[in-house]
């Protein structure tokens, strides 16, 4: 796959998500500050919805147990030995935001 049309910047509130779908895939874009970033929307723990989760900084966390994922690296900050969620590269042009699936 390719790089895709994902979103809207407009329609991304800052510091906050939105769960998008990206060439038939299930994807949460969430804004902090000026960058956006692109991540899996189920919980690696009991397969939660992260679409649904609350942002706080670059920190999703699932609503269903409270695991916490960086949304820059897709890594499981709580509990620690959790299993990260993927990433996909993202890119604003014109006020679009792109995500590039693999």
């Amino acid at each position: 796959m390719a790089e895709q049309r994902a979103a809207s910047l407009a329609d991304l509130p800052a510091g906050g998500c939105k769960l998008v779908e990206v060439g038939g895939t299930p994807v949460v874009l969430a804004r902090v500050g000026d960058q956006v970033y692109a991540c899996g929307s189920t919980c690696s723990h009991q397969g939660g919805p992260l679409g649904e989760g609350v942002l706080r900084g670059t920190r999703l966390t699932c609503p269903w147990h409270g695991w916490m994922y960086d949304v820059r690296s897709g890594q499981c900050l709580l509990p620690a030995r959790g299993g990260a969620i993927a990433t996909y590269p993202v890119r604003i042009e014109s006020g679009e935001v792109w995500v590039d699936m693999p």
